[in-house]
């Protein structure tokens, strides 16, 4: 189910000037190849990420799905280049053509906000509480651009109207405490919007909302996404959201990916076991009342410890002696979709 050519949510507002519309159809926007991240804690090296390989085309979305401790937003932050000091990162990720790995901070400051945004799981933490919401989304708008305090401020509501915030001139006086969860969420990404970033990532944006507010949020990003030119990066659990709104789904466990396909594709042809546990575990309104719901047994493994063979093993109804012994490979194994699995859904495989 593709983001592209579904109907936005409306709005009056026009989009800002100059960054937006489509762009070329090329080469990605962002290139992640190979990407491994370690830390080193108490004399173990903890291996978060091992080996992601994924490409985030021009104004399109694609969704990181995945437990939590999968790895999701460690490789984020590490596009952001917002992680400490002990993480050793190898591998490669290119930012339109320019190697982010190894780049001094200086020129990754100059990337971040005005290229490349993120917005976080949880705006209360992520405001300033003692801070009134416009100067917040003016100091941000005043790093990227040159502008006068007047005209940050007249931009500032502009971006604040752009996301739908209701009597936005009324809420640039408020402090974050004065608004709810969804209009706190929609301050973060007007904050993310800033300097217009041809790349928005957005992390678990809607987790800590209901259900009629993460819809709301979700229409939004799709909105500004296909009205700005945006490439957008979906961090979530929801194999469910992802199915609504993303482009393409890239499922990661234990660090890893795991299976990568377009959104369709891959819903209408599961192949990874995980996946299809993560598809069986999301609530149908055809159940019964108080059914109970369905869950992934067992636990992911632990990444202080090496991974001997497939890192799902020990969970999966499929797995094998050669499963335990020899991890599969992530690759093409079908057009358009990739998959690690020796035993995958809906295919005869030799053991």
């Amino acid at each position: 189910m593709s983001a592209n050519g579904l109907s936005p949510t409306g709005s009056d507002v026009e989009p800002l000037g100059g960054g937006g519309g489509a762009a070329s159809v090329g080469a990605p926007l962002l290139e992640i190849s190979g990407l491994r991240i370690d830390f080193h804690q108490a004399g173990n090296v903890v291996r978060a990420v091992d080996g992601l390989t994924y490409a985030v085309p021009r104004a399109r979305t694609v969704g990181l799905i995945g437990e939590s401790g999968c790895g999701k937003t460690v490789s984020s932050r590490a596009i952001m280049g917002l992680l400490p000091p002990s993480a050793l990162i190898t591998g490669s990720i290119r930012f339109e053509g320019q190697e982010l790995v190894g780049l001094p901070e200086r020129r990754l400051r100059e990337l971040r906000g005005s290229q490349i945004a993120m917005v976080f799981q949880d705006p209360a933490r992520s405001l300033n509480p003692t801070l009134r919401i416009g100067p917040q989304i003016t100091e941000a708008i005043r790093l990227h651009s040159d502008v006068t305090k007047t005209a940050a401020h007249d931009r500032a509501v502009e971006l604040m109207e752009l996301v739908r915030l209701p009597a936005a001139r009324q809420r640039f006086r408020q402090y974050p405490h004065q608004l709810s969860g969804g209009m706190r969420q929609r301050v973060m990404i007007a904050i993310a919007l800033a300097a217009e970033p041809k790349l928005l990532i957005a992390d678990e944006a809607t987790t800590a909302l209901d259900v009629t507010t993460q819809a709301q949020i979700m229409e939004l990003l799709r909105d500004l996404q296909q009205r700005l030119g945006m490439a957008l990066i979906m961090i979530s659990h929801d194999l469910g959201l992802a199915a609504s709104f993303a482009d393409e789904v890239m499922v990661m466990y234990a660090g890893r990916g795991v299976e990568r396909a377009p959104t369709r594709k891959l819903f209408e042809h599961v192949r990874m076991p995980y996946t299809r546990a993560l598809l069986d575990a999301i609530p149908r309104l055809e159940n019964a009342s108080h059914s109970p719901l369905a869950a992934v047994a067992g636990q992911p493994p632990d990444l202080a410890h090496e991974q001997v063979g497939c890192p799902f093993s020990p969970r999966c109804p499929n797995a094998t002696e050669k499963c335990r012994e020899h991890a599969p490979p992530f690759q093409e194994q079908e057009p358009d979709h990739l998959w690690a699995c020796w035993h995958p859904c809906g295919l005869e495989r030799p053991a």
